[in-house]
């Protein structure tokens, strides 16, 4: 398994298939643990930093946490490389920023459903990550692979707190359940403020798609929780599988009902649109073709568009970023030369078959 073998395929998190995948994108997990005996990481030397990572690196890749894992360093990694695994999703931003003083890696699950981040904002973070509605199975997957190092490594643990991470947010579970949601009819109809006042009323976080401090780009939302302390992790799953996401799965399919009936034409427009857009346009930037494949998803989803399959707009979701368009290309490109590239690229993987 290699960084270059992963980058021409959509991943799990777009994979476009598990329950309600016509809404939910991807359902993820993480855990926040800390090594007892060290400092966080923003307290540590780089001495004491480096002691974390060989000892976590040791226990991961030893475990068999699955048949082929991917170890990558990202000190040495190009920062191309780094922002590959950015948009599959695979490391946080925060971690593919250079910190020349801070020895830093990702060990990487075959299949892309775990990621397990070492010397991020905690010594690990590991998260799991499921196409559609799958929060159940993503735990129990989490579970399998904490209780495994947890034999191995002393977490840090307090009988009164819990887990102990390096943000008070965390402590506790330290666990985050997150859900990435394609609302693009609740935010044609106007309705998705209401969703995100609703979601900070619940304690929730609505953030866009790389998460804290970004955009909601292509009408994608993450859904996740915002403490971790005074509620097991069980409860907190159940609130997510019961309520909150099936509620907001609702809203989402009534307003695209409610485009179907009462502003049919103003719909197709919107779709047709955007797929005249991508099949002819020569230049295009990232956030105008995440936009405009919202559109012909949701076009794909409602039956007004039949011209694509799911699997391909999700894997140009995706191929479309900068990064991706690098690698699937094979070379380095400016802007300027990506935005042309790109238009190229979604043209020809449009085009019809013959």
């Amino acid at each position: 398994m290699t960084l270059r073998g992963i980058s021409s395929g959509a991943g799990e998190w777009l994979r476009g298939s598990g329950p309600h995948s016509d809404v939910v994108i991807s359902s993820r997990i993480r855990f926040a643990r800390n090594l007892a005996g060290f400092p966080f990481v923003n307290r540590a030397n780089r001495r004491q930093r480096y002691e974390v990572l060989e000892s976590c690196r040791a226990q991961i890749m030893t475990n068999r946490l699955a048949d082929n894992t991917l170890w990558v360093q990202l000190a040495d990694s190009p920062a191309i490389d780094r922002q590959l695994l950015v948009e599959r999703h695979l490391i946080s931003r925060d971690l593919a920023r250079h910190k020349a003083d801070i020895p830093r890696a990702v060990a990487i699950g075959a299949d892309e459903t775990f990621a397990i981040m070492v010397n991020e904002e905690d010594h690990l973070r590991i998260q799991v990550l499921r196409s559609g509605m799958q929060l159940s199975e993503a735990y129990d997957q989490i579970n399998r692979i904490d209780d495994i190092l947890e034999e191995k490594l002393d977490y840090a643990f307090s009988k009164r707190f819990g887990y102990l991470t390096a943000c008070p947010t965390n402590v506790g579970t330290g666990v985050r359940v997150s859900v990435m949601m394609h609302l693009p009819a609740l935010k044609l109809t106007g309705e998705i403020e209401k969703v995100k006042r609703a979601a900070r009323d619940m304690h929730l976080a609505v953030r866009g798609l790389f998460g804290e401090g970004s955009e909601a780009l292509g009408d994608l939302y993450q859904i996740s929780n915002q403490t971790t302390l005074g509620r097991t992790e069980k409860e907190k799953l159940a609130d997510f599988e019961k309520s909150v996401i099936p509620q907001i799965i609702a809203y989402e399919h009534q307003a695209r009902q409610a485009l179907l009936r009462q502003r049919e034409k103003q719909l197709d427009d919107k779709v047709w649109r955007a797929w005249a857009t991508l099949t002819h346009a020569r230049v295009l930037g990232t956030d105008e073709t995440l936009q405009l494949l919202s559109h012909v998803r949701l076009g794909v989803h409602t039956a007004r568009l039949e011209r694509v399959d799911i699997r391909t707009v999700n894997e140009l979701l995706l191929l479309c970023q900068p990064a991706h368009l690098q690698k699937v290309t094979g070379q380095e490109m400016t802007p300027a030369a990506r935005r042309i590239a790109r238009a190229d690229l979604i043209r020809q993987r449009l085009a019809p078959r013959g």
